[in-house]
């Protein structure tokens, strides 16, 4: 364990949140790096192209740890038994979710690159036929680990662009499926390690976040007020990690604001290029 490079990754679009995650995990002594502009699926391929990294610890910028030591307890038991992925699943757990329990939802991971890798290509990935394998993927799926009164649909492939990967994942390497539990705030996920000990919590609808509630409320009306949800999920997680929230200056704001403008410049092209094969997709589907 003590030989294995550890880095902790995380996709952000927004700085603010970025610095507000990051601050319960950047005195840990490992690496920190945002990733921005990333496809949905794209920053899977990003973390397995880092050769100085073995163990990388996906943290989205709107999951907040809450407990080091929880998450360190699951790095070992990663390591020790072979696992090359410990999330949560997509669907059977406590997330506002139903879809496929086959794959995790990417708001928090442990990856052991090192066995990924021996059997990753983009190729491989692309080649996968699922539906030659679902049977067989279904039938070992600990399902005493999906939650009772839970939705989750083992025919679904194409939920999310990182599907293909986690199917792939799933059938060539051995994942772990880790427990959940609800928020009392409906919305936010408490993810626990092995042992059932909480490492984080996931508050979903960061998009949100630095949204108008007007513009919110006509976006999504079921939505709701998300920054006031969010903020309380982060005092609980400083409150529970024991660490002081960061109080940013003006030259933050500043830095904030700016930044926000650059990845919405560069978010939008990319929205509007995949237009032409999201309508291809629905017209296939009608």
């Amino acid at each position: 364990m003590d030989t294995l490079r550890i880095k902790i990754f995380c996709r952000s679009f927004d700085l603010r949140l970025y610095r507000l995650s990051k601050g319960l995990y950047e005195q840990w002594g490992f690496p920190c790096v945002r990733l921005t502009d990333q496809s949905a699926d794209g920053y899977f391929h990003t973390m397995l192209q880092d050769t100085d990294c073995d163990i990388a610890i996906n943290v989205d910028e709107d999951c907040f740890i809450t407990s080091k030591e929880a998450v360190m307890r699951l790095v070992d038991y990663v390591v020790e038994n072979g696992i090359a992925n410990a999330g949560c699943p997509d669907g059977g757990a406590y997330i506002p979710r139903g879809q496929n329990p086959l794959v995790t939802n990417p708001f928090f991971n442990v990856f052991n690159l090192n066995l990924i890798r021996a059997h990753y290509s983009k190729d491989a990935i692309k080649e996968f036929d699922y539906s030659a394998h679902k049977e067989e993927m279904e039938a070992s799926y600990p399902k005493q680990k999906l939650s009772e009164g839970r939705k989750y649909r083992f025919y679904v492939t194409d939920a999310e662009p990182y599907y293909p990967f986690f199917l792939w994942q799933a059938y060539t390497t051995k994942t772990y499926y880790l427990p959940s539990k609800p928020h009392p705030d409906g919305w936010t996920t408490i993810l626990c390690n092995q042992e059932g000990e909480e490492m984080c919590r996931h508050t979903w609808l960061a998009r949100f976040y630095s949204v108008p509630t007007i513009i919110v409320k006509t976006l999504q009306p079921t939505a709701g007020k998300q920054k006031r949800r969010i903020d309380a999920v982060i005092k609980e997680a400083y409150e529970k990690a024991g660490i002081s929230i960061p109080l940013f200056s003006w030259r933050d704001q500043c830095a904030f604001v700016g930044n926000s403008i650059v990845r919405w410049m560069i978010k939008i092209p990319q929205r509007i290029a995949g237009w032409p094969k999201k309508i291809r997709k629905k017209w296939l589907q009608r």
